[in-house]
């Protein structure tokens, strides 16, 4: 075994602490599912860069060769840009923009990876050893209000669509306005529109993505829709209270519809106290800190500096674990059972990770922690990416 295998095996029985499964167990089941990946920004982050993700990303969280040594199997690539254009034709134009560069990096190298528009050609993927892309275009704002070029985007490969990203758009509310501008929207939830485009992407095969929205919306879109929905990166509220998780009638609605909730590994959005600490420190610290550095050095930079410094050193402290991510499936899995529960990492989308999870590396830690907790392979199969597979199953 090489020392790149040996250190896997030492992080994996670290996490299994004394529990009697082998690290050599942990990696047969890990290998034998399918994992599947709801949600990476690496496209945004890195693809559309022309960075060649066949090579090293050191200062990134994902790359194919850590990929690999995750045991990853199908990753939905997030097509994501802001509601400000950065390609002056707008934002349906950044979205062909971001489809054109991954399409470059799978032409680069199509032994190692290949997108796949239908069933079959995950199936094909799979038997194939590739890693198999599915495109998700987070934020309803890039179809424009034009339902010919949300159908143009399906043609193109889009396999979900996320409704709202942070921002509303004309015909559908987020998470965010609906929490914290409610007074400033001009409606909540879905228009009339919004429930043709809900209409649109069942008739497509395109799975409709309730992460990001407002819960007025996602209700709306719950009773629009007649296939299962996905929430392709989002994690529990009840234990960690911010809008972009869920609630507990949300997860049972999900239940009903039969969809899937793939949980989000941001450490915001996992822990409670991370949350509060990061809201504290930027609010009641950080401008005063800065002063306080600034008055006694004169360089502002230098005093942003040692503030950026003192804020990650703070972080550090109450950065969750991998048991905690598992603690959001483990609410899931008891609320409503084992076939509505997956993974939706944001990497690449996100500012910090839990211990254990701090690259695509480290699939293998989420198997492990499962087995500690005394679930069965067939129940691990089934978080790791069956419950996921099913849910693309039944739309394309």
């Amino acid at each position: 075994m090489n020392r790149s295998g040996l250190k896997t095996m030492g992080l994996l029985c670290l996490f299994l602490g004394s529990f009697p499964a082998t690290a050599q167990r942990v990696s047969r089941i890990h290998n034998k599912a399918i994992v599947v990946d709801g949600h990476n920004d690496v496209t945004s982050a890195s693809v559309v860069q022309g960075r060649d993700i066949a090579q090293p990303q050191p200062d990134r969280q994902t790359d194919f060769i850590r990929w690999k040594k995750g045991g990853l199997d199908v990753q939905f690539f997030s097509i994501f840009t802001g509601p400000v254009a950065h390609n002056p034709k707008g934002v349906y134009a950044d979205a062909n923009d971001q489809i054109d560069s991954l399409e470059v990096l799978i032409r680069r190298h199509p032994q190692q990876i290949m997108l796949a528009k239908s069933s079959n050609e995950i199936q094909r993927g799979l038997k194939e050893k590739k890693l198999v892309a599915l495109i998700g275009v987070e934020g309803g704002h890039m179809i424009e209000d034009d339902l010919g070029k949300l159908e143009a985007l399906q043609k193109r490969g889009m396999r979900y669509l996320t409704l709202t990203w942070n921002n509303s758009n004309s015909w559908a509310t987020s998470a965010m306005d609906e929490t914290l501008h409610a007074d400033t929207l001009k409606h909540k939830g879905l228009t009339s529109f919004g429930r043709s485009v809900v209409r649109k992407l069942n008739e497509l095969g395109v799975l409709v993505d309730l992460s990001h929205t407002g819960e007025q919306t996602f209700y709306d879109a719950i009773a629009t829709s007649t296939r299962p929905v996905i929430l392709s990166h989002s994690s529990v509220y009840n234990l960690c209270p911010v809008f972009r998780n869920v609630k507990d009638d949300q997860i049972k609605a999900v239940a009903k519809n039969g969809g899937v909730i793939c949980i989000n590994f941001y450490s915001g959005f996992i822990s409670k106290k991370f949350d509060e600490r990061l809201t504290s420190l930027n609010t009641t610290i950080g401008q005063q800190f800065t002063d306080s550095v600034f008055k006694q050095t004169g360089d502002l930079q230098q005093a942003r500096k040692q503030w950026q410094g003192y804020q990650k050193q703070e972080m550090e402290k109450v950065r969750p674990t991998v048991s905690d991510v598992v603690d959001h499936i483990d609410y899931i899995v008891k609320m409503v059972g084992d076939d509505y529960v997956g993974i939706g990492s944001d990497f690449d989308g996100i500012g910090s990770v839990p211990i254990g999870l701090e690259d695509v590396s480290a699939y293998p830690h989420i198997t492990a922690e499962l087995l500690k907790r005394g679930y069965s392979k067939k129940s691990i199969r089934k978080i790791l990416g069956g419950n996921v597979l099913r849910v693309v199953r039944a739309s394309f």
